[in-house]
């Protein structure tokens, strides 16, 4: 298992200026090409419940388990660490939410949270909505250049620099599995739509959650929490909390804040494969029980 990550010092950050980074024209293609697929899945002939169902798992699977609970919680923050055959089959979850390797995807949030909504962060709020939301992908990552710094942790595993290198090709053989149970319509509503689907609940974390909800803690940004973000992102939505308290493992402070990644980790506690869960100091204050 990846050990518990501490943020390392970077002198400075580099300015974001949208007008002066290149343009990333096969990001760009790609995403023109994701979209006109999703858009084939939704005509009449291709739908089924056969694949709405495949949608429905494969967004808990890849959405939930693999970027909120993997990538983000357990990998990007060190939130809690599981068995070590878990961690790996928990990020392969991620890999195949194809926003990248795990590699580049924990590090730009870990710069992330280093510079945001500062002049350095990549998806800063206050270059508006639409760049926070994908806009700044389709440009140069300036923040891209520091991911080996924060990443050591993980630069250590083979097998993340394999995902890193070819989580595009793991659609293939996913592709293959959901021809041969369902054909056409479990391809496109499996893949495709669900990738569309999850790419845009994921960046409303970075735009929504700037720009919409209620503050509960000073934590230097434009970060808020939006009760219904959480609900699509299994909890992420209480992003003001996650910005105050960045390791903790739970999200949703309050009673009525649904955090339903955190069942998960107390699922797993349950069962003797979550353990050093972290929370933050005002939760262990409380006595609020794991």
């Amino acid at each position: 298992m990846t050990a518990t990550w501490s943020t390392p010092p970077l002198r400075r950050g580099i300015s974001v200026s949208p007008r002066r980074q290149r343009r990333r024209w096969g990001t760009t293609v790609f995403m023109v090409v994701i979209h006109a697929f999703a858009l084939v899945a939704l005509l009449p002939r291709f739908w089924s419940w056969e694949a709405i169902g495949t949608l429905l798992v494969l967004y808990w699977l890849t959405a939930c388990v693999g970027v909120t609970l993997g990538y983000h919680r357990l990998l990007a923050h060190g939130a809690f660490t599981v068995p070590r055959w878990l961690e790996a089959l928990i990020t392969t979850c991620g890999t195949l939410s194809c926003q990248h390797g795990p590699i580049d995807w924990v590090g730009l949030h870990r710069h992330h949270h280093l510079h945001s909504d500062d002049p350095a962060d990549h998806h800063n709020s206050h270059l508006g909505f639409w760049w926070s939301h994908f806009g700044w992908m389709l440009r140069d990552v300036p923040a891209q250049r520091y991911v080996h710094q924060l990443t050591p942790d993980m630069q250590r595993v083979p097998y993340y620099r394999w995902l890193n290198r070819n989580f595009l090709l793991l659609q293939l053989p996913l592709a293959a599995l959901l021809f041969a149970l369902g054909g056409w319509p479990l391809v496109l509503w499996g893949i495709p739509l669900r990738l569309v689907l999850v790419y845009h609940v994921t960046w409303l974390v970075n735009s929504a959650t700037h720009r919409w909800g209620y503050v509960s803690h000073a934590s230097g940004d434009g970060s808020r929490n939006n009760w219904w973000v959480a609900l699509l992102t299994f909890g992420e939505g209480w992003h003001n909390n996650h910005h105050a308290y960045p390791s903790s493992a739970r999200m949703g402070f309050r009673w009525w804040e649904l955090d339903l990644t955190w069942q998960h980790i107390r699922l797993l506690h349950r069962f003797g494969l979550a353990r050093r869960i972290r929370l933050a100091p005002l939760l262990l204050k409380t006595n609020a029980s794991i």
